[in-house]
Protein backbone atom coordinates (compact mmCIF):
# COMPACT_ATOMS: atom_id res chain seq x y z
CA UNK A 1 0.00 0.00 0.00
CA UNK A 2 0.80 3.93 -0.47
CA UNK A 3 2.16 5.22 2.52
CA UNK A 4 0.64 8.64 3.38
CA UNK A 5 2.74 11.34 5.45
CA UNK A 6 1.67 13.58 7.60
CA UNK A 7 2.19 17.35 8.24
CA UNK A 8 2.76 17.95 11.62
CA UNK A 9 1.99 21.28 13.41
CA UNK A 10 4.07 21.76 16.56
CA UNK A 11 5.25 24.81 18.58
CA UNK A 12 7.90 25.10 17.62
CA UNK A 13 8.02 23.43 14.15
CA UNK A 14 9.33 20.34 13.82
CA UNK A 15 8.28 17.29 11.36
CA UNK A 16 6.98 13.86 12.02
CA UNK A 17 5.59 10.68 9.63
CA UNK A 18 2.67 9.34 10.37
CA UNK A 19 2.00 5.42 8.84
CA UNK A 20 -1.85 5.83 7.54
CA UNK A 21 -2.83 4.22 4.52
CA UNK A 22 -5.87 5.39 2.97
CA UNK A 23 -8.06 2.61 1.33
CA UNK A 24 -11.69 1.72 0.02
CA UNK A 25 -13.94 -1.04 0.16
CA UNK A 26 -15.98 -2.45 -2.79
CA UNK A 27 -13.84 -2.04 -4.53
CA UNK A 28 -10.58 -2.31 -2.74
CA UNK A 29 -8.17 0.09 -4.10
CA UNK A 30 -5.46 2.40 -3.12
CA UNK A 31 -5.73 6.14 -2.72
CA UNK A 32 -3.00 7.92 -3.84
CA UNK A 33 -0.54 9.84 -1.35
CA UNK A 34 -0.94 13.92 -1.66
CA UNK A 35 0.68 15.07 2.12
CA UNK A 36 3.79 16.12 2.00
CA UNK A 37 6.89 17.08 5.16
CA UNK A 38 6.89 20.57 5.98
CA UNK A 39 9.96 21.35 3.79
CA UNK A 40 8.03 20.01 0.90
CA UNK A 41 9.58 17.01 0.13
CA UNK A 42 7.55 13.72 0.26
CA UNK A 43 8.72 10.99 2.78
CA UNK A 44 9.21 10.08 6.33
CA UNK A 45 11.31 12.42 8.84
CA UNK A 46 12.54 11.71 11.97
CA UNK A 47 10.14 12.32 14.83
CA UNK A 48 11.23 14.71 17.60
CA UNK A 49 10.65 14.12 21.15
CA UNK A 50 7.42 15.65 21.90
CA UNK A 51 7.27 18.11 24.85
CA UNK A 52 4.63 20.55 24.25
CA UNK A 53 2.46 19.48 22.29
CA UNK A 54 1.75 18.75 18.23
CA UNK A 55 -0.69 18.45 15.58
CA UNK A 56 -0.47 15.69 13.25
CA UNK A 57 -2.66 16.47 9.52
CA UNK A 58 -3.29 13.43 7.34
CA UNK A 59 -5.15 13.86 3.85
CA UNK A 60 -8.43 11.85 3.21
CA UNK A 61 -8.58 12.04 -0.47
CA UNK A 62 -12.16 10.62 -1.75
CA UNK A 63 -13.02 7.95 -3.17
CA UNK A 64 -13.35 8.51 -7.07
CA UNK A 65 -16.52 7.16 -8.99
CA UNK A 66 -19.75 6.00 -8.07
CA UNK A 67 -19.25 5.84 -4.07
CA UNK A 68 -19.92 9.39 -3.89
CA UNK A 69 -22.16 10.10 -6.56
CA UNK A 70 -24.70 7.32 -5.21
CA UNK A 71 -24.10 7.87 -1.49
CA UNK A 72 -26.28 5.81 1.06
CA UNK A 73 -25.44 4.04 4.58
CA UNK A 74 -22.61 1.80 4.21
CA UNK A 75 -21.01 3.24 1.20
CA UNK A 76 -17.92 4.69 2.68
CA UNK A 77 -16.23 7.62 0.60
CA UNK A 78 -13.02 7.61 3.22
CA UNK A 79 -11.70 4.44 4.79
CA UNK A 80 -8.30 4.07 6.02
CA UNK A 81 -6.65 1.17 6.84
CA UNK A 82 -5.50 0.49 10.74
CA UNK A 83 -2.11 1.55 10.77
CA UNK A 84 0.50 3.44 13.55
CA UNK A 85 0.53 6.90 14.34
CA UNK A 86 2.55 9.45 16.63
CA UNK A 87 1.23 9.32 20.22
CA UNK A 88 -2.32 11.61 20.14
CA UNK A 89 -4.64 12.02 22.54
CA UNK A 90 -7.49 13.80 20.98
CA UNK A 91 -9.20 13.49 17.36
CA UNK A 92 -11.10 15.33 14.54
CA UNK A 93 -11.47 15.56 10.84
CA UNK A 94 -11.10 18.93 9.12
CA UNK A 95 -11.63 20.04 5.64
CA UNK A 96 -11.12 23.63 3.78
CA UNK A 97 -14.13 25.39 3.68
CA UNK A 98 -15.86 26.78 7.24
CA UNK A 99 -18.86 27.86 5.80
CA UNK A 100 -19.31 24.30 3.99
CA UNK A 101 -21.96 21.84 5.68
CA UNK A 102 -21.50 18.52 4.56
CA UNK A 103 -23.67 15.84 5.16
CA UNK A 104 -21.96 13.17 6.16
CA UNK A 105 -20.97 10.72 8.79
CA UNK A 106 -17.56 10.26 10.27
CA UNK A 107 -16.64 7.65 12.60
CA UNK A 108 -12.98 6.39 14.34
CA UNK A 109 -11.29 4.50 16.47
CA UNK A 110 -8.44 3.96 17.85
CA UNK A 111 -5.52 2.06 19.22
CA UNK A 112 -5.00 2.45 23.29
CA UNK A 113 -1.75 2.94 25.64
CA UNK A 114 -2.51 -0.73 26.06
CA UNK A 115 -2.98 -2.26 22.63
CA UNK A 116 -7.06 -2.36 22.59
CA UNK A 117 -8.81 -1.04 19.37
CA UNK A 118 -11.79 0.63 20.38
CA UNK A 119 -15.14 0.63 19.16
CA UNK A 120 -16.14 2.58 15.97
CA UNK A 121 -17.16 6.36 17.77
CA UNK A 122 -18.79 9.23 15.87
CA UNK A 123 -17.43 12.18 15.28
CA UNK A 124 -20.22 15.24 16.27
CA UNK A 125 -20.16 17.83 12.45
CA UNK A 126 -22.22 20.18 13.27
CA UNK A 127 -21.67 21.54 16.85
CA UNK A 128 -18.37 23.21 16.24
CA UNK A 129 -19.55 24.64 12.71
CA UNK A 130 -22.38 27.01 15.01
CA UNK A 131 -19.34 28.67 16.93
CA UNK A 132 -16.66 31.06 14.34
CA UNK A 133 -18.90 33.79 13.71
CA UNK A 134 -18.91 37.61 14.33
CA UNK A 135 -15.43 36.86 16.07
CA UNK A 136 -12.45 38.18 13.82
CA UNK A 137 -11.03 35.13 13.68
CA UNK A 138 -7.68 34.48 11.46
CA UNK A 139 -8.88 33.74 7.79
CA UNK A 140 -7.24 30.39 7.56
CA UNK A 141 -10.06 29.26 9.29
CA UNK A 142 -11.25 25.58 8.60
CA UNK A 143 -14.43 23.53 8.67
CA UNK A 144 -13.90 20.93 11.23
CA UNK A 145 -15.76 17.94 13.35
CA UNK A 146 -15.97 18.60 17.18
CA UNK A 147 -12.45 16.75 18.57
CA UNK A 148 -12.94 13.45 20.41
CA UNK A 149 -11.01 12.82 22.65
CA UNK A 150 -9.59 9.51 23.03
CA UNK A 151 -6.70 9.28 25.56
CA UNK A 152 -2.75 8.14 24.76
CA UNK A 153 -3.65 6.68 21.21
CA UNK A 154 -1.11 5.20 18.93
CA UNK A 155 -3.05 4.30 16.19
CA UNK A 156 -6.24 5.36 14.14
CA UNK A 157 -9.02 4.21 11.82
CA UNK A 158 -11.41 6.52 9.88
CA UNK A 159 -14.00 6.33 8.06
CA UNK A 160 -16.41 8.94 5.95
CA UNK A 161 -19.79 8.15 4.81
CA UNK A 162 -21.27 10.89 3.07
CA UNK A 163 -25.28 11.18 2.57
CA UNK A 164 -26.04 13.67 -0.14
CA UNK A 165 -23.46 15.68 -1.93
CA UNK A 166 -19.95 15.34 -2.17
CA UNK A 167 -17.01 14.93 0.22
CA UNK A 168 -15.80 19.14 0.75
CA UNK A 169 -12.69 19.85 -0.08
CA UNK A 170 -9.41 19.48 1.84
CA UNK A 171 -10.21 16.38 4.39
CA UNK A 172 -7.63 15.28 6.60
CA UNK A 173 -7.42 13.52 9.62
CA UNK A 174 -6.59 15.65 12.55
CA UNK A 175 -4.15 14.05 15.73
CA UNK A 176 -3.25 16.09 18.64
CA UNK A 177 -1.09 15.40 21.47
CA UNK A 178 -1.94 17.45 24.22
CA UNK A 179 1.90 17.25 25.46
CA UNK A 180 2.92 17.33 29.07
CA UNK A 181 3.03 20.10 31.82
CA UNK A 182 3.22 20.67 35.39
CA UNK A 183 -0.36 21.25 35.67
CA UNK A 184 -1.20 17.72 34.97
CA UNK A 185 0.17 16.63 38.42
CA UNK A 186 -1.19 20.04 40.21
CA UNK A 187 -4.49 19.28 38.94
CA UNK A 188 -4.58 16.32 39.84
CA UNK A 189 -3.96 16.71 43.35
CA UNK A 190 -6.83 19.21 43.85
CA UNK A 191 -9.34 17.61 46.23
CA UNK A 192 -12.48 17.00 43.95
CA UNK A 193 -14.87 20.00 43.52
CA UNK A 194 -12.23 22.57 45.13
CA UNK A 195 -11.77 24.93 42.56
CA UNK A 196 -15.76 25.37 42.83
CA UNK A 197 -15.24 26.84 46.61
CA UNK A 198 -16.80 29.93 47.57
CA UNK A 199 -19.90 31.50 48.84
CA UNK A 200 -22.94 33.90 46.63
CA UNK A 201 -21.88 35.29 43.55
CA UNK A 202 -18.36 36.35 44.47
CA UNK A 203 -15.52 35.00 42.35
CA UNK A 204 -15.47 31.17 42.48
CA UNK A 205 -11.85 29.59 41.94
CA UNK A 206 -10.74 29.61 38.33
CA UNK A 207 -8.02 27.29 37.01
CA UNK A 208 -5.91 29.78 34.85
CA UNK A 209 -4.33 29.45 31.24
CA UNK A 210 -1.06 29.25 32.77
CA UNK A 211 -1.90 26.15 35.64
CA UNK A 212 -3.93 24.47 32.75
CA UNK A 213 -0.57 24.81 30.63
CA UNK A 214 -1.55 27.01 28.17
CA UNK A 215 1.13 27.97 25.20
CA UNK A 216 0.72 31.18 24.94
CA UNK A 217 2.87 31.87 21.38
CA UNK A 218 0.17 29.38 19.84
CA UNK A 219 -2.90 32.49 19.34
CA UNK A 220 -3.42 35.89 18.66
CA UNK A 221 -1.58 38.10 20.90
CA UNK A 222 -4.03 40.72 19.79
CA UNK A 223 -6.48 40.41 22.60
CA UNK A 224 -10.18 41.58 21.72
CA UNK A 225 -12.82 42.87 23.91
CA UNK A 226 -16.93 43.18 23.62
CA UNK A 227 -18.63 46.23 25.23
CA UNK A 228 -20.52 44.06 28.65
CA UNK A 229 -22.43 40.67 28.45
CA UNK A 230 -25.77 40.50 28.14
CA UNK A 231 -26.43 36.94 27.70
CA UNK A 232 -24.64 33.66 28.67
CA UNK A 233 -24.44 30.70 26.25
CA UNK A 234 -24.34 27.57 27.79
CA UNK A 235 -22.26 24.60 25.67
CA UNK A 236 -21.06 21.07 25.85
CA UNK A 237 -17.78 19.93 24.18
CA UNK A 238 -19.50 17.13 22.35
CA UNK A 239 -16.25 15.41 24.00
CA UNK A 240 -16.40 11.85 25.90
CA UNK A 241 -17.37 11.11 29.33
CA UNK A 242 -14.71 8.88 30.19
CA UNK A 243 -12.05 10.93 30.67
CA UNK A 244 -10.67 11.93 34.41
CA UNK A 245 -10.60 14.90 36.03
CA UNK A 246 -6.76 14.39 36.40
CA UNK A 247 -6.88 14.60 32.55
CA UNK A 248 -8.63 18.20 32.52
CA UNK A 249 -5.72 20.02 31.69
CA UNK A 250 -4.34 17.77 28.45
CA UNK A 251 -8.20 17.88 27.29
CA UNK A 252 -7.81 21.81 27.92
CA UNK A 253 -4.80 22.02 25.61
CA UNK A 254 -5.47 19.55 22.95
CA UNK A 255 -9.19 21.52 22.71
CA UNK A 256 -7.45 24.69 22.72
CA UNK A 257 -4.49 23.57 19.84
CA UNK A 258 -7.13 22.03 18.20
CA UNK A 259 -9.18 25.61 17.83
CA UNK A 260 -6.25 27.02 16.32
CA UNK A 261 -4.23 24.78 14.52
CA UNK A 262 -7.12 22.97 13.07
CA UNK A 263 -10.16 25.34 12.65
CA UNK A 264 -7.95 28.25 12.62
CA UNK A 265 -9.23 30.43 15.25
CA UNK A 266 -7.33 33.23 16.66
CA UNK A 267 -7.65 31.69 20.27
CA UNK A 268 -10.12 28.82 22.54
CA UNK A 269 -12.95 29.61 21.51
CA UNK A 270 -15.28 29.68 25.16
CA UNK A 271 -14.62 31.80 27.53
CA UNK A 272 -14.94 29.26 30.51
CA UNK A 273 -14.85 25.36 30.61
CA UNK A 274 -16.03 23.01 33.70
CA UNK A 275 -15.03 19.79 34.26
CA UNK A 276 -17.43 17.39 35.80
CA UNK A 277 -15.73 17.36 39.02
CA UNK A 278 -16.43 21.23 39.17
CA UNK A 279 -13.25 22.71 38.42
CA UNK A 280 -13.56 25.86 36.54
CA UNK A 281 -10.89 26.63 33.85
CA UNK A 282 -10.02 29.95 31.66
CA UNK A 283 -10.50 29.83 28.12
CA UNK A 284 -9.82 32.55 25.57
CA UNK A 285 -7.24 34.48 27.02
CA UNK A 286 -7.89 38.28 28.09
CA UNK A 287 -8.96 38.27 31.79
CA UNK A 288 -11.38 36.48 33.41
CA UNK A 289 -13.24 39.48 34.72
CA UNK A 290 -13.14 40.97 31.20
CA UNK A 291 -16.26 41.16 28.17
CA UNK A 292 -13.83 39.07 26.07
CA UNK A 293 -14.80 38.43 22.94
CA UNK A 294 -15.22 34.67 22.37
CA UNK A 295 -15.77 32.45 19.38
CA UNK A 296 -18.48 30.43 20.67
CA UNK A 297 -22.04 30.89 19.13
CA UNK A 298 -21.92 32.05 15.71
CA UNK A 299 -23.55 35.53 14.98
CA UNK A 300 -23.73 36.05 18.85
CA UNK A 301 -20.03 36.32 19.66
CA UNK A 302 -20.61 40.31 20.85
CA UNK A 303 -21.65 40.68 23.89
CA UNK A 304 -22.04 37.84 24.95
CA UNK A 305 -19.70 35.33 27.20
CA UNK A 306 -19.91 31.26 27.15
CA UNK A 307 -19.45 28.03 29.61
CA UNK A 308 -18.97 25.08 28.11
CA UNK A 309 -19.65 21.41 30.01
CA UNK A 310 -16.87 19.32 29.23
CA UNK A 311 -18.21 15.93 28.00
CA UNK A 312 -21.40 14.96 26.09
CA UNK A 313 -24.83 15.17 27.81
CA UNK A 314 -27.11 14.42 25.04
CA UNK A 315 -27.94 11.12 27.15
CA UNK A 316 -26.07 12.09 30.42
CA UNK A 317 -27.07 13.95 32.99
CA UNK A 318 -24.27 16.70 33.74
CA UNK A 319 -23.02 15.87 37.33
CA UNK A 320 -24.70 17.99 40.37
CA UNK A 321 -20.73 19.06 41.01
CA UNK A 322 -20.69 20.65 37.45
CA UNK A 323 -23.78 22.00 37.42
CA UNK A 324 -23.43 23.59 40.87
CA UNK A 325 -19.49 25.11 39.61
CA UNK A 326 -21.59 26.58 36.26
CA UNK A 327 -23.96 28.41 38.40
CA UNK A 328 -20.70 29.93 40.22
CA UNK A 329 -19.40 31.44 37.69
CA UNK A 330 -21.78 32.58 35.57
CA UNK A 331 -23.59 34.68 38.76
CA UNK A 332 -20.30 36.08 38.78
CA UNK A 333 -19.80 37.02 35.52
CA UNK A 334 -23.21 38.01 34.73
CA UNK A 335 -22.94 40.37 37.99
CA UNK A 336 -19.86 41.87 36.97
CA UNK A 337 -22.20 43.65 34.41
CA UNK A 338 -25.39 43.83 36.21
CA UNK A 339 -27.30 40.66 34.13
CA UNK A 340 -30.27 39.20 35.81
CA UNK A 341 -29.88 35.72 35.44
CA UNK A 342 -33.75 35.24 34.79
CA UNK A 343 -34.53 37.84 32.54
CA UNK A 344 -34.15 38.18 28.34
CA UNK A 345 -31.73 40.34 26.33
CA UNK A 346 -31.38 41.66 23.17
CA UNK A 347 -29.23 40.09 20.71
CA UNK A 348 -28.70 41.18 16.89
CA UNK A 349 -27.38 38.32 14.58
CA UNK A 350 -24.04 39.10 13.24
CA UNK A 351 -24.08 35.56 10.74
CA UNK A 352 -26.99 34.40 8.50
CA UNK A 353 -25.82 30.89 9.24
CA UNK A 354 -26.96 31.24 12.82
CA UNK A 355 -30.81 30.37 12.80
CA UNK A 356 -31.51 33.63 12.00
CA UNK A 357 -30.56 36.17 8.99
CA UNK A 358 -27.76 38.67 9.93
CA UNK A 359 -29.14 41.76 11.30
CA UNK A 360 -32.54 40.08 12.87
CA UNK A 361 -32.72 41.50 16.97
CA UNK A 362 -33.56 38.41 18.79
CA UNK A 363 -34.16 38.07 22.38
CA UNK A 364 -32.84 35.26 24.38
CA UNK A 365 -33.06 34.08 27.50
CA UNK A 366 -29.76 35.84 29.48
CA UNK A 367 -28.73 32.36 30.37
CA UNK A 368 -29.32 30.38 26.74
CA UNK A 369 -28.03 26.86 25.63
CA UNK A 370 -25.79 27.08 22.01
CA UNK A 371 -29.23 25.64 20.12
CA UNK A 372 -30.90 28.64 21.06
CA UNK A 373 -29.01 30.61 18.47
CA UNK A 374 -27.70 28.21 16.11
CA UNK A 375 -29.15 24.86 14.55
CA UNK A 376 -27.48 22.37 16.72
CA UNK A 377 -28.19 19.53 19.50
CA UNK A 378 -25.13 21.92 21.42
CA UNK A 379 -25.47 21.47 24.96
CA UNK A 380 -26.97 18.07 24.72
CA UNK A 381 -30.92 17.58 25.77
CA UNK A 382 -29.75 16.48 29.33
CA UNK A 383 -27.68 19.70 30.39
CA UNK A 384 -30.41 22.00 27.93
CA UNK A 385 -33.37 20.70 30.15
CA UNK A 386 -31.34 21.50 33.01
CA UNK A 387 -31.03 24.97 32.45
CA UNK A 388 -34.42 26.67 34.24
CA UNK A 389 -32.82 25.29 37.55
CA UNK A 390 -29.46 26.36 36.80
CA UNK A 391 -30.86 29.83 35.84
CA UNK A 392 -32.65 29.86 39.41
CA UNK A 393 -29.68 28.63 40.99
CA UNK A 394 -27.68 31.16 39.52
CA UNK A 395 -30.41 33.76 40.35
CA UNK A 396 -30.40 32.65 44.13
CA UNK A 397 -26.52 33.38 43.93
CA UNK A 398 -26.69 37.06 43.28
CA UNK A 399 -28.40 37.06 46.69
Amino acid sequence: MTPLYARKSVSPPLKVAALLTAAVLTPVLSVPAHAVGEDGVPGAVKAPVAVSGATYTVALPGVPGAAVRTPGPGRPAVLTSARPTPAFSLVGVSWDDPAARPDMTVTVRTKTAAGTWTPWQALHTGDAMGQHGDAPEPTAARGATEPLWVGRSDAVQARVEVRSGGLPAGLRLELVDPGTSPADARIAARATGSAAAGRGAGRPAIVGRAEWGADEQLRDLDLKYTDTVKVMFVHHTADSNALTCAESPSVLRSIYRYHVKTNGWADLGYNFLVDRCGTVFEGRAGGVDKPVLGAHTLGFNTNTSSVAAMGTYTDTAPPAEMLDSMSRVIAWKLGLHGTDPLGKAQLTSGDGGSRFPAGTNVRFNVISGHRDAFNTECPGEKLYEALPQLRRDTERRTH
